[in-house]
Protein backbone atom coordinates (compact mmCIF):
# COMPACT_ATOMS: atom_id res chain seq x y z
CA UNK A 1 0.00 0.00 0.00
CA UNK A 2 1.13 3.56 -0.61
CA UNK A 3 2.91 5.45 2.15
CA UNK A 4 1.08 8.64 1.22
CA UNK A 5 -2.50 7.38 1.15
CA UNK A 6 -2.80 4.28 3.37
CA UNK A 7 -4.08 6.08 6.48
CA UNK A 8 -6.64 8.02 4.48
CA UNK A 9 -7.65 4.82 2.69
CA UNK A 10 -8.50 3.19 6.03
CA UNK A 11 -10.70 6.15 6.98
CA UNK A 12 -12.49 5.91 3.62
CA UNK A 13 -12.97 2.16 4.11
CA UNK A 14 -14.60 2.69 7.51
CA UNK A 15 -16.83 5.34 5.95
CA UNK A 16 -17.83 2.93 3.14
CA UNK A 17 -18.64 0.22 5.68
CA UNK A 18 -20.89 2.42 7.82
CA UNK A 19 -22.69 4.10 4.93
CA UNK A 20 -23.52 0.72 3.37
CA UNK A 21 -24.42 -1.31 6.46
CA UNK A 22 -26.28 1.24 8.60
CA UNK A 23 -30.05 1.01 8.29
CA UNK A 24 -30.62 4.74 8.81
CA UNK A 25 -28.56 7.92 9.11
CA UNK A 26 -26.29 6.84 6.30
CA UNK A 27 -24.19 10.01 6.21
CA UNK A 28 -20.65 9.53 7.58
CA UNK A 29 -18.11 12.34 7.82
CA UNK A 30 -14.38 12.38 8.54
CA UNK A 31 -14.07 15.72 10.30
CA UNK A 32 -12.79 17.21 13.54
CA UNK A 33 -15.59 17.31 16.14
CA UNK A 34 -16.00 21.09 15.84
CA UNK A 35 -16.12 21.18 12.03
CA UNK A 36 -19.57 21.74 10.58
CA UNK A 37 -21.33 19.63 7.97
CA UNK A 38 -24.32 20.17 5.71
CA UNK A 39 -25.88 17.02 7.15
CA UNK A 40 -27.62 17.34 10.52
CA UNK A 41 -27.99 13.57 10.93
CA UNK A 42 -24.63 11.88 10.66
CA UNK A 43 -21.89 9.76 12.19
CA UNK A 44 -18.47 11.37 12.40
CA UNK A 45 -15.15 9.51 12.62
CA UNK A 46 -12.34 11.64 14.02
CA UNK A 47 -8.79 10.23 13.83
CA UNK A 48 -7.22 11.54 17.04
CA UNK A 49 -4.07 9.37 17.37
CA UNK A 50 -1.69 7.34 15.19
CA UNK A 51 0.65 4.93 16.97
CA UNK A 52 3.27 2.47 15.72
CA UNK A 53 2.36 -1.15 16.43
CA UNK A 54 4.89 -2.41 19.04
CA UNK A 55 4.49 -6.10 18.13
CA UNK A 56 5.32 -5.69 14.43
CA UNK A 57 8.13 -3.19 14.86
CA UNK A 58 11.05 -5.64 14.65
CA UNK A 59 10.04 -7.85 11.74
CA UNK A 60 12.71 -9.20 9.42
CA UNK A 61 13.33 -8.10 5.85
CA UNK A 62 11.00 -9.89 3.45
CA UNK A 63 11.05 -10.99 -0.16
CA UNK A 64 9.52 -8.32 -2.37
CA UNK A 65 6.26 -9.58 -3.91
CA UNK A 66 6.72 -10.64 -7.51
CA UNK A 67 10.51 -11.03 -7.21
CA UNK A 68 12.85 -13.86 -6.30
CA UNK A 69 16.02 -11.94 -5.48
CA UNK A 70 15.01 -8.62 -3.88
CA UNK A 71 14.43 -7.93 -0.19
CA UNK A 72 12.40 -5.07 1.25
CA UNK A 73 12.42 -3.81 4.85
CA UNK A 74 9.39 -4.48 7.04
CA UNK A 75 6.59 -1.96 6.55
CA UNK A 76 5.79 0.65 9.16
CA UNK A 77 2.84 -0.90 11.01
CA UNK A 78 0.39 1.56 12.57
CA UNK A 79 -2.62 1.44 14.86
CA UNK A 80 -5.21 4.17 14.25
CA UNK A 81 -7.43 5.55 17.03
CA UNK A 82 -10.81 7.01 16.10
CA UNK A 83 -13.52 8.81 18.02
CA UNK A 84 -16.99 7.96 16.72
CA UNK A 85 -19.64 10.60 17.44
CA UNK A 86 -23.30 10.83 16.44
CA UNK A 87 -24.87 14.15 15.41
CA UNK A 88 -28.64 14.65 15.23
CA UNK A 89 -31.06 17.52 15.87
CA UNK A 90 -32.46 17.60 19.39
CA UNK A 91 -36.10 16.70 19.75
CA UNK A 92 -38.30 18.91 21.89
CA UNK A 93 -39.63 15.96 23.87
CA UNK A 94 -36.92 13.28 23.68
CA UNK A 95 -33.81 15.46 23.61
CA UNK A 96 -30.88 13.89 21.76
CA UNK A 97 -32.26 10.34 21.73
CA UNK A 98 -32.00 10.31 17.94
CA UNK A 99 -28.23 10.76 18.23
CA UNK A 100 -28.16 7.88 20.71
CA UNK A 101 -30.05 5.65 18.28
CA UNK A 102 -27.71 6.60 15.48
CA UNK A 103 -24.66 5.89 17.64
CA UNK A 104 -26.06 2.48 18.58
CA UNK A 105 -26.60 1.64 14.92
CA UNK A 106 -22.99 2.51 14.07
CA UNK A 107 -21.74 0.45 17.03
CA UNK A 108 -23.76 -2.52 15.73
CA UNK A 109 -22.10 -2.29 12.33
CA UNK A 110 -18.58 -2.19 13.77
CA UNK A 111 -19.42 -5.10 16.08
CA UNK A 112 -20.80 -7.29 13.28
CA UNK A 113 -18.05 -6.32 10.82
CA UNK A 114 -15.04 -6.34 13.16
CA UNK A 115 -12.83 -7.12 10.16
CA UNK A 116 -13.55 -4.78 7.27
CA UNK A 117 -14.78 -6.97 4.37
CA UNK A 118 -12.98 -6.67 1.04
CA UNK A 119 -15.91 -5.04 -0.83
CA UNK A 120 -15.66 -2.01 1.47
CA UNK A 121 -11.89 -1.59 1.27
CA UNK A 122 -10.47 1.36 -0.58
CA UNK A 123 -8.52 0.34 -3.69
CA UNK A 124 -5.25 1.24 -1.98
CA UNK A 125 -5.85 -1.50 0.61
CA UNK A 126 -6.85 -4.30 -1.75
CA UNK A 127 -4.22 -7.04 -1.60
CA UNK A 128 -2.65 -5.78 1.63
CA UNK A 129 -0.94 -8.41 3.79
CA UNK A 130 -2.81 -7.49 6.98
CA UNK A 131 -6.54 -7.31 7.60
CA UNK A 132 -8.13 -4.10 8.88
CA UNK A 133 -9.55 -4.96 12.30
CA UNK A 134 -11.90 -2.75 14.35
CA UNK A 135 -11.51 -3.08 18.12
CA UNK A 136 -13.39 -1.11 20.81
CA UNK A 137 -10.88 1.02 22.68
CA UNK A 138 -11.04 2.53 26.16
CA UNK A 139 -10.98 6.16 27.18
CA UNK A 140 -12.18 7.27 30.60
CA UNK A 141 -14.25 10.41 31.01
CA UNK A 142 -11.20 12.54 31.81
CA UNK A 143 -9.41 11.47 28.62
CA UNK A 144 -12.52 12.12 26.55
CA UNK A 145 -12.91 15.53 28.17
CA UNK A 146 -9.29 16.40 27.37
CA UNK A 147 -9.86 15.59 23.68
CA UNK A 148 -13.07 17.60 23.52
CA UNK A 149 -11.56 20.53 25.40
CA UNK A 150 -9.30 21.25 22.42
CA UNK A 151 -12.34 22.07 20.26
CA UNK A 152 -14.83 24.88 20.40
CA UNK A 153 -17.93 22.68 20.22
CA UNK A 154 -19.76 21.21 23.23
CA UNK A 155 -19.03 17.70 24.49
CA UNK A 156 -20.95 14.92 22.75
CA UNK A 157 -21.26 11.27 23.60
CA UNK A 158 -18.50 9.42 21.71
CA UNK A 159 -17.16 5.89 21.39
CA UNK A 160 -13.40 5.24 20.87
CA UNK A 161 -12.13 2.58 18.47
CA UNK A 162 -8.71 1.19 17.60
CA UNK A 163 -8.16 0.11 14.00
CA UNK A 164 -5.17 -2.04 13.05
CA UNK A 165 -2.99 -2.84 11.25
CA UNK A 166 -2.19 -0.18 8.67
CA UNK A 167 1.10 -0.91 6.91
CA UNK A 168 3.14 1.67 5.04
CA UNK A 169 5.57 0.11 2.58
CA UNK A 170 9.14 1.44 2.38
CA UNK A 171 10.94 2.09 -0.89
CA UNK A 172 14.34 0.77 0.24
CA UNK A 173 15.47 -2.55 -1.27
CA UNK A 174 18.52 -4.78 -1.16
CA UNK A 175 19.53 -7.86 -3.18
CA UNK A 176 19.02 -11.28 -1.70
CA UNK A 177 22.30 -13.00 -0.89
CA UNK A 178 23.11 -15.76 -3.35
CA UNK A 179 22.48 -19.23 -2.05
CA UNK A 180 24.97 -22.10 -2.09
CA UNK A 181 24.00 -24.25 -5.05
CA UNK A 182 26.67 -26.95 -4.83
CA UNK A 183 29.08 -28.27 -2.23
CA UNK A 184 32.28 -29.90 -3.48
CA UNK A 185 34.11 -32.86 -2.00
CA UNK A 186 35.94 -31.68 1.07
CA UNK A 187 39.30 -33.11 2.05
CA UNK A 188 40.16 -32.60 5.70
CA UNK A 189 43.77 -33.12 6.71
CA UNK A 190 45.57 -32.33 9.93
CA UNK A 191 48.32 -29.77 9.26
CA UNK A 192 50.62 -31.37 11.83
CA UNK A 193 51.36 -34.61 13.66
CA UNK A 194 50.15 -34.59 17.23
CA UNK A 195 53.06 -34.85 19.68
CA UNK A 196 53.27 -37.84 22.02
CA UNK A 197 54.99 -37.99 25.42
CA UNK A 198 56.32 -41.49 26.04
CA UNK A 199 59.23 -41.67 28.52
CA UNK A 200 60.71 -40.17 31.68
CA UNK A 201 64.28 -41.21 32.38
CA UNK A 202 65.18 -41.96 35.13
CA UNK A 203 62.14 -42.52 37.36
CA UNK A 204 64.11 -42.19 40.60
CA UNK A 205 67.16 -40.45 41.86
CA UNK A 206 68.52 -37.94 44.34
CA UNK A 207 67.34 -34.35 44.73
CA UNK A 208 68.68 -32.16 41.94
CA UNK A 209 69.00 -35.09 39.53
CA UNK A 210 68.91 -34.38 35.79
CA UNK A 211 66.02 -36.00 33.96
CA UNK A 212 65.12 -36.52 30.30
CA UNK A 213 61.61 -36.40 28.86
CA UNK A 214 61.20 -37.94 25.42
CA UNK A 215 58.50 -38.75 22.92
CA UNK A 216 57.56 -38.12 19.28
CA UNK A 217 56.87 -35.06 17.10
CA UNK A 218 58.14 -32.52 19.66
CA UNK A 219 59.92 -30.38 17.09
CA UNK A 220 58.41 -26.90 16.74
CA UNK A 221 56.28 -27.06 19.88
CA UNK A 222 56.77 -25.78 23.42
CA UNK A 223 57.26 -27.64 26.68
CA UNK A 224 55.61 -26.84 30.02
CA UNK A 225 56.67 -28.84 33.11
CA UNK A 226 55.43 -28.60 36.69
CA UNK A 227 56.45 -30.51 39.82
CA UNK A 228 53.89 -30.91 42.60
CA UNK A 229 51.96 -28.00 41.08
CA UNK A 230 54.98 -25.66 40.88
CA UNK A 231 56.31 -24.62 37.47
CA UNK A 232 59.73 -25.96 36.50
CA UNK A 233 59.72 -25.10 32.81
CA UNK A 234 57.59 -22.51 31.00
CA UNK A 235 57.19 -22.38 27.21
CA UNK A 236 60.52 -23.99 26.38
CA UNK A 237 60.99 -24.21 22.55
CA UNK A 238 61.64 -27.74 21.36
CA UNK A 239 63.86 -28.71 18.43
CA UNK A 240 64.10 -32.46 19.04
CA UNK A 241 62.01 -35.32 20.37
CA UNK A 242 63.50 -35.03 23.87
CA UNK A 243 64.59 -32.35 26.33
CA UNK A 244 66.46 -32.24 29.66
CA UNK A 245 66.00 -30.41 32.92
CA UNK A 246 67.23 -30.63 36.53
CA UNK A 247 64.98 -31.33 39.48
CA UNK A 248 65.14 -28.95 42.46
CA UNK A 249 67.88 -29.77 44.95
CA UNK A 250 65.52 -29.32 47.91
CA UNK A 251 63.13 -32.16 47.19
CA UNK A 252 62.25 -34.35 50.16
CA UNK A 253 62.53 -38.13 49.82
CA UNK A 254 59.39 -39.78 48.43
CA UNK A 255 57.24 -39.65 45.33
CA UNK A 256 56.64 -36.37 43.48
CA UNK A 257 54.16 -35.64 40.71
CA UNK A 258 55.74 -34.44 37.46
CA UNK A 259 53.36 -33.06 34.84
CA UNK A 260 54.56 -32.57 31.25
CA UNK A 261 52.58 -30.49 28.70
CA UNK A 262 53.45 -30.03 25.01
CA UNK A 263 51.89 -26.80 23.66
CA UNK A 264 48.63 -27.59 25.51
CA UNK A 265 47.98 -30.34 22.96
CA UNK A 266 48.94 -33.33 25.08
CA UNK A 267 49.67 -33.73 28.76
CA UNK A 268 51.16 -36.64 30.71
CA UNK A 269 51.80 -37.20 34.42
CA UNK A 270 54.86 -39.10 35.70
CA UNK A 271 55.88 -40.00 39.25
CA UNK A 272 59.51 -39.43 40.25
CA UNK A 273 60.87 -41.03 43.42
CA UNK A 274 63.46 -39.08 45.34
CA UNK A 275 65.78 -41.41 47.22
CA UNK A 276 68.39 -40.43 49.83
Amino acid sequence: MSTSTAIGAVSKSLKNLLETEMQFGKTVTLLAPDESSSSHLRINLFLYKVQENPFLRNMNWQLKPGTADTLVPPPVSLNLFYLMTAYAPNDASSGNSTAHELLGEAIRVFYEQAIVPNPYLDLVLVGAREQIKIIPSHLDLNELSQIWSTFSGPFRLSVPYEVSVVQLEQSTTQPLSKRVKQIGNLTIQAPFQVPQITHLNPHQGASGSPITISGEHFNGWFAYVSLDGESLLEQQPLAADSFNLNLPATLAPGFHQLQVDISHLVRTTFWFEVVP
